[in-house]
């Protein structure tokens, strides 16, 4: 499920211009999602094409406070199926604490198991000056840096009308106790058939950092529906062995009509 993950703090990151983290890539005012949103995901691997579903993934989204303000806690629960358990059991947790008003992060918690491997991670971002307290010290970041999960929400917000094939848009992620900055490149638009159905969307490839699963550069392919919610609905990639695709397999409480769907399967 790590793989999950990877892919979705980079599945709608997508903006109007090539902006830059410390100009107009701040202040954006949510108008895609409600309060009480859902959507789950299905994680596929694939070799000698065949498809196997190896867990699921569910995004939660609610209200809540902290020191006064008002925020979107947004959940993302991930997990493998009970027979791939036996290959190699998942069980993560992500949590971000949104500020309604600035779309910013105010706290972000990891916390995972991936065979037997555990992390547990605790961030709060101090956006009075710009540091990041975490369980291994206090780091300084931009203003307007985003961590894996509030990425997703705020990036859905970002108008896209003016953009271009080929343009890029980065920004700066914050994960491990490190600055990451990195980009996506928009494509443009195309229909994709998926596991839910058949979809207008907006396609993109981000730029991927060299690890053990993925290779580096930019071999992902993400497609978002091309309409007011601009839901992830579809990830491909290719990794150390076969392939992965990610598809949105069920969604609530959306805040505006699903107008990109044609088909449903």
């Amino acid at each position: 499920m790590r793989i999950f993950f990877t892919v979705l703090f980079a599945i709608v990151l997508f903006g109007a211009l090539p902006l830059s983290a410390g100009d107009d890539f701040c202040g954006i005012h949510n108008k895609t999602f409600n309060a009480g949103e859902s959507i789950t995901y299905k994680v596929y691997y694939t070799l000698a094409k065949m498809y196997v579903g190896a867990g699921e993934a569910t995004f939660t989204t609610g209200l809540e406070q902290i020191n006064g303000r008002i925020v979107y806690h947004v959940v993302g629960d991930g997990k493998t199926y009970t027979l791939y358990d036996k290959f190699f059991r998942v069980r993560d947790k992500y949590e971000s604490y949104i500020d309604t008003a600035t779309m910013q992060p105010l706290k972000f918690i990891r916390n995972v198991d991936e065979g037997g491997y555990k992390i547990y991670e605790n961030i709060t971002f101090n956006k009075t000056v710009n540091t990041a307290i975490t369980t291994k010290g206090v780091y300084k970041v931009p203003g307007c840096v985003q961590d894996v999960i509030s990425s997703i929400y705020y990036a859905r917000n970002i108008e896209f009308n003016n953009m271009k094939p080929g343009e890029k848009i980065p920004f700066t992620l914050f994960l491990d106790n490190q600055l990451y900055d990195i980009y996506i490149r928009y494509l443009g638009k195309e229909v994709v058939s998926t596991k839910y159905g058949k979809f207008k969307a907006i396609k993109f490839r981000p730029l991927l950092i060299k690890g053990t699963i993925f290779e580096g550069g930019e071999k992902m392919t993400v497609w978002v529906t091309d309409d007011q919610n601009h839901l992830p609905i579809r990830v491909e990639s290719p990794i150390t062995v076969g392939s992965v695709i990610v598809d949105m397999i069920d969604f609530k409480n959306r805040r505006h009509p699903l107008t990109s769907l044609l088909d449903v399967r």
